[in-house]
């Protein structure tokens, strides 16, 4: 059996989906399910996926579904499987049905279940799941006994961020615009099976249950669309009773009727035939015409009483009825007023979740601030400290330059002073032979 399971968010795809498994024995397959276990094996496929995500770009579609041909090729898929999540649009849904034909296994039916928005709405706000055991309750479906806590393992029952009007009203958008279309894609193509989705989850999936029986074993042309409506057992009763209760009403009515209009024939009869009759019999039949009268007005007049005491009981019912009716409405009006006060403390608790973390992030800007000026202010420190060393470096050079300057200064001096000495020398030794020669 090869399915895929399509609906809005909210709509009880994968409750469903894991009593289908069981049902089955055949394995769910969830796109994101696949992403993370591909990226956590460092796969081909799954290294293709982290990067792209670490990019903050959509993994693209061509490694979605060689994922899933990788999936489809294990043992236990070899009888089935259902797909959740994807295809989320007409192009993902042509590309699949590429691949299961070349793989020889075509799709046999698209399952939507259908939900009204406002149960939607109700279903996703209302969700609350174990922090500690993951189960799931519902503040309007399934309430846990103990708010905020688990019945299973008293754990605190958490509420997600996602979870509220906005982002819902965006998501069914998103839906709508979508996902929504691949419904009249299936549908051309008659593998679409409707079910609605609204009633006990056993009911729910009783339904399902019938419906897939309508699919073909073997891979040929599917049957028409079928689509079965799934009601609480107490409200489909309700109606029917009402209209057993009219209809016995309507036929005593009907054979009183009758009854009367006998009875009055007969009479016409009796008084013809005593009319025919001898004058000597007459005040017999008077006397018997007045005991006959007053057992029929005996009879009405019981017959008036029991129509009466009916009316009475019919009126004391539907007063009873109604009073039921003004009860269940309060007892309503009462939750919807609990439930409206949860969520203000809900959302409540949301902003203050949401406070918190803007608090922490601002607190971490700052610290990232504080240590970015430190790293800055150790580097011009750093910056001057180098400067100094090379200004230092300069001044000994130039130093140095000048003492070696002063040195080669001092060295010709001193070589002139040498010149000098020697030239006086020369001079004088000169002045001498000029003088002894005189």
């Amino acid at each position: 059996m090869r399915i895929v399971l399509i609906g809005a968010p909210g709509g009880g795809k994968g409750t469903q989906a894991k009593l289908l498994v069981e049902k089955y024995n055949i394995p769910q397959l969830s796109t994101g399910d696949l992403l993370r276990e591909a990226v956590a094996n460092s796969t081909s496929l799954g290294l293709e996926a982290k990067t792209a995500m670490d990019a903050g770009q959509l993994v693209s579609d061509s490694i979605v579904l060689g994922m899933i041909q990788e999936r489809l090729k294990e043992q236990d898929a070899q009888n089935g499987f259902i797909l959740d999540g994807f295809p989320r649009n007409i192009t993902q849904a042509e590309a699949l049905d590429i691949m299961l034909h070349e793989m020889g296994k075509p799709l046999q039916t698209s399952l939507l279940i259908d939900v009204d928005f406002e149960v939607l709405m109700k279903r996703l706000t209302g969700r609350r799941t174990c922090g500690s055991c993951g189960q799931m309750f519902n503040l309007f479906t399934s309430p846990p006994r103990m708010n905020g806590q688990c019945d299973k393992c008293g754990g605190e029952l958490l509420h997600r961020a996602d979870d509220n009007e906005e982002t819902i009203e965006s998501r069914l958008k998103v839906y709508e615009g979508q996902t929504a279309p691949l419904v009249d894609y299936y549908r051309g193509q008659g593998k679409l099976r409707t079910v609605k989705g609204i009633g006990e989850i056993s009911d729910i999936f009783a339904s399902i249950e019938r419906v897939l029986d309508t699919i073909p074993k073997s891979d040929e042309s599917p049957e028409p669309t079928v689509e079965i409506v799934v009601e609480a057992a107490e409200e489909a009763a309700k109606p029917k009773k009402k209209a057993a209760v009219k209809k016995k009403t309507s036929k005593k009515k009907t054979a009183k009727k009758k009854a009367t209009k006998k009875k009055s024939t007969n009479k016409k009869k009796s008084t013809t035939k005593k009319k025919t009759a001898s004058k000597k019999k007459v005040a017999k039949k008077k006397v018997t015409k007045k005991k006959a009268k007053k057992k029929v007005t005996k009879k009405k007049a019981k017959k008036k009483i029991t129509k009466k005491k009916a009316k009475k009981k019919a009126k004391k019912k539907v007063t009873k009825k109604k009073a039921k009716k003004k009860v269940t409405k309060k007892k309503a009006k009462k939750k919807v007023t609990k439930k409206k006060a949860k969520k203000k403390v809900t959302k409540k608790k949301a902003k203050k979740k949401v406070a918190k973390k803007k608090a922490k992030k601002k607190v971490t800007k700052k610290k990232a601030k504080k240590k970015v000026a430190k790293k800055k202010a150790k580097k011009k420190v750093t910056k001057k400290k180098a400067k100094k060393k090379v200004t230092k470096k300069k001044a000994k050079k130039k130093v140095t330059k000048k003492k070696a300057k002063k040195k080669v200064a001092k060295k010709k001096a001193k070589k002139k002073a040498a010149k000098k000495k020697t030239k006086k020398k020369v001079t004088k030794k000169k002045a001498k032979k000029k003088s002894r020669k005189r």
